[in-house]
């Protein structure tokens, strides 16, 4: 296993505060998905004043994306230890039992913290909320909104509350380029950059990262363009343990129509009824797992990505002429999306193809939302909680990010100032580099051009099925890349994204390539079995020299230790 370093600054931009213009709260939050916003929500019932930050619009968040739905007990046929026990078997041993008990505990309650604040969700006649299975669910437990508009509502009801909250202050298109620290090394804000590169920063007691997951840096994903791994880059370089970033879910229907956005096909679809077939029509699911088109999301992508190489084509198709129920009710959304491109979902079979999807890994943090570096949180996609394990169980991440949401506010609430006096943030790197400026040399970089190159190399060599070779092939073009870009291009926004982005797709990469099995959504084509003998996480932080990132080397923790990282 050979390991191409990644180097990196500490601070992407410098930071003089006698220069740059500040806002201060008590909270910092960084996103203003579920995770964020419920934190946000939660401190301020506690009465601390709460900066949210988003990156572009406030109503723009990879919840807003959610078509599936919560995953709660919400049915007397149900219980908690069933849903425990289904989080458990999917996420093949790598889970933290005592976070998937608290978190699943906490579902019923979390369910109805949404409606006290307005949320709507689909209900059957008698009044009940409707519930469906999903993959890897033994039970139906799934709640949704307008059929597969979930995520829109709840982000809309965030929203609403967030900006209705007399505590909250939301400012939207604010890029968070680096987490800022006092003189006692403690997190004290975050410098941000908006649409015309102007630097502005927000100092506050504690700092939360909730901002969201990485799926941008894949050819093919199901998320929005403002995912790309911002808040593991930030992290990583501000010192905080990442853990398990191997672990990439790619959802497996992503609908596949040259020129289209990839819109993701929900689970629900599947739930339903719908039935994954080939471009001969034969229906194949059958033939990888017993529960089929149900079967846990890693199996189903390995089993669509193997019958397109299988058939020679780009796609697979789903097809939901069988239904019950006319689909474009039962899915206004796809319905409408599908139709625009002259498909109609009742008749005709819908091309689907894997595609990036959900996060797994991340910053290391306990159930409170605590990393190891002190005033620094984290919560939702960005964190590794400890919840999904090796893989993630459909509708879980919802309940994970508004239940801990709402647990990480009231922790930082209780917490005080991470240091006495809430004390500013300290001058950061080179003050000699003007933000905004030009880089230090005239040779044209085109980012754009590194970026499909990155999103198609992580495709290719991080995506479904892996190997050691290509893992590592993939390593040296990533460090080079992120070299030219970090010593050519203006310091701008777009470089900005674009080294976390490289960032990211390097640290992931690490991962996948030390851990020499397969387990769940980790597939090594030269290491196709689980090695059961040796659970472990897999962790990296940043080695410094100076304000220099000389890399990190990923290293094992076991199963059940990994709670309450140290501080």
């Amino acid at each position: 296993m050979t390991l191409h370093p990644l180097i990196s600054d500490r601070f992407l931009c410098a930071y003089d505060p006698r220069l740059v213009a500040s806002h201060s709260f008590d909270l910092v939050v960084v996103g203003g998905g579920a995770a964020g916003g419920l934190a946000a929500l939660a401190a301020a019932d506690a009465g601390h004043s709460v900066a949210v930050l988003t990156k572009a619009d406030a109503r723009e968040a990879n919840t807003r994306y959610a078509q599936g739905g919560v995953a709660a007990v919400l049915s007397p046929l149900d219980s908690v230890d069933e849903h425990i026990a289904d989080t458990l078997r999917v996420g093949r041993g790598l889970c933290e039992t005592s976070v998937v008990s608290e978190v699943v505990s906490g579902g019923p309650t979390v369910f109805d913290h949404l409606l006290d604040l307005g949320a709507q969700f689909d209900r059957e006649p008698n009044g009940d909320i409707s519930l469906s299975r999903e993959g890897g669910h033994s039970q139906a437990r799934v709640a949704h909104a307008r059929g597969d508009a979930t995520g829109a509502e709840i982000q809309h009801t965030l929203h609403r509350a967030l900006s209705l909250h007399p505590k909250i202050s939301v400012f939207s298109n604010k890029l968070a380029v680096d987490v800022l620290f006092d003189r006692e090394g403690c997190a004290a804000g975050v410098l941000t950059l908006d649409q015309n590169n102007a630097p502005l920063a927000f100092s506050g007691g504690h700092v939360l990262l909730a901002t969201g997951g990485s799926g941008h840096i894949w050819r093919e994903t199901t998320n929005p363009t403002i995912a790309t791994g911002d808040g593991v880059a930030m992290a990583w370089r501000a010192g905080a343990t990442l853990r398990d970033l191997e672990f990439v879910q790619f959802h497996p229907t992503c609908l596949y129509v040259a020129g289209a956005a990839r819109v993701l096909i929900s689970e629900i679809v599947r739930g339903a009824g719908g039935l994954l077939r080939d471009k001969n029509g034969d229906r194949f699911m059958s033939d990888y797992h017993p529960d089929a088109e149900l079967a846990p999301r890693d199996v189903v992508s390995r089993a669509v990505f193997r019958r397109m190489v299988e058939t020679n084509d780009t796609n697979c198709y789903l097809d939901l002429s069988e239904l019950d129920r006319d689909p474009h009710i039962l899915f206004p959304g796809i319905s409408r999306f599908c139709r625009a491109f002259g498909i109609d979902i009742a008749s005709d079979p819908i091309p689907v193809r894997p595609g990036a999807h959900y996060q797994i890994g991340g910053v290391r943090v306990d159930l409170d939302g605590r990393t190891d570096v002190p005033g620094l949180w984290a919560v939702g996609e960005v964190a590794s909680s400890g919840l999904h394990g090796a893989n993630r169980m459909g509708s879980n991440s919802l309940l994970e990010g508004l239940a801990l949401g709402a647990r990480t506010g009231r922790a930082i609430a209780a917490a005080g100032h991470a240091s006495a006096g809430h004390a500013a943030p300290e001058f950061t790197g080179k003050t000699d580099v003007k933000l905004g400026g030009s880089g230090a040399h005239s040779v044209t970089l085109n980012l754009q051009d590194i970026t499909y190159s990155m999103k198609s190399l992580m495709w290719r060599h991080m995506g479904v099925e892996r190997t050691g070779a290509g893992l590592s092939e993939a390593q040296e073009k990533l460090s080079f890349w992120a070299k030219v870009v970090r010593e050519l291009a203006p310091k701008e926004g777009r470089t900005v994204e674009l080294l976390n982005m490289l960032t990211f797709a390097h640290l992931s990469t690490s991962s996948a390539l030390s851990r020499e099995e397969s387990r769940g959504v980790h597939h090594r084509d030269d290491f196709p079995e689980s090695d059961d003998a040796a659970r472990y996480h897999t962790l990296l932080r940043a080695r410094y020299e100076h304000d220099q990132v000389i890399g990190s080397e990923p290293t094992r923790e076991p199963v059940g230790l990994a709670s309450v990282p140290s501080t």
